[in-house]
């Protein structure tokens, strides 16, 4: 259960990026959080994954108040949330098996248990044949594939996507977004922060629309509208 309670975040000379935000969110939920540009989805996720703390209120996670983690406490809340970025982020010189690796072996994984979780990941995602290709020799939608399969390295609880399909074409979006179901039906609670008003509305589930920092709808089978 992920839990919001009165969070607000503001920065220097801005009006709030979030204000008075209380939700709550059930383990194993899907959610799509909507809005234009600059109404407060990444800086919802930010303070999710703790990338960023907030103003005023607080973040629990399965009874643990977030807001008031400690340093070294960070590296382990991350093993239990994966994030999924718009513009990717693996690193080009590596492969897509070194990608899944590397992030395993800088959360602390041994070798033999890297060996072992990487070519599931990247069957789970489709992309065995892609294990030794690099990111330039993929299409966008492989890129973003192995994106995913990396923010899935340790078996989060909790998967944030922040814009994934926002690189990409109809189909490849779509595509993604059947992953990111296919995930969530393993049972990981799956945060989706889009604009695109297509693929929200096709999904029927629960929807979450910021404003201006201020939440005003959250409903169960929702829609949204540009």
């Amino acid at each position: 259960m992920i839990t919001f309670t009165k969070v607000s975040k503001g920065y220097s000379d801005q009006s709030p990026a979030l204000s008075d935000i209380t939700l709550s969110i059930p383990t194993g939920d899907f959610v799509s959080i909507v809005g234009q540009s600059g109404a407060g989805k990444s800086t919802l996720l930010k303070l999710l994954s703790a990338e960023e703390k907030p103003s005023d209120g607080s973040i629990v996670i399965d009874g643990w108040d977030i807001t008031k983690i400690k340093n070294w406490q960070v590296p382990y809340l991350r093993r239990q949330i994966g994030v999924v970025f718009q513009d990717f982020k693996l690193l080009p010189k590596f492969t897509a098996f070194e990608n899944i690796a590397f992030a395993m072996e800088v959360g602390g994984a041994d070798p033999k248990e890297i060996r072992s979780s990487v070519p599931q990941i990247l069957k789970l995602v489709n992309l065995v044949d892609k294990a030794n290709t690099y990111p330039n020799e993929m299409s966008g939608g492989e890129r973003q594939r192995v994106s995913i399969a990396r923010a899935l390295a340790y078996k989060p609880q909790i998967l944030l996507a922040d814009e994934p399909t926002g690189n990409l074409d109809a189909l490849n979006s779509w595509d993604i977004v059947q992953l990111l179901i296919k995930i969530n039906k393993l049972g990981t609670t799956v945060l989706l922060a889009t604009h695109n008003d297509d693929i929200v509305n096709a999904l029927k589930k629960r929807v979450i629309t910021l404003n201006q920092g201020k939440l005003v709808s959250d409903q169960e089978g929702g829609t949204y509208k540009l």
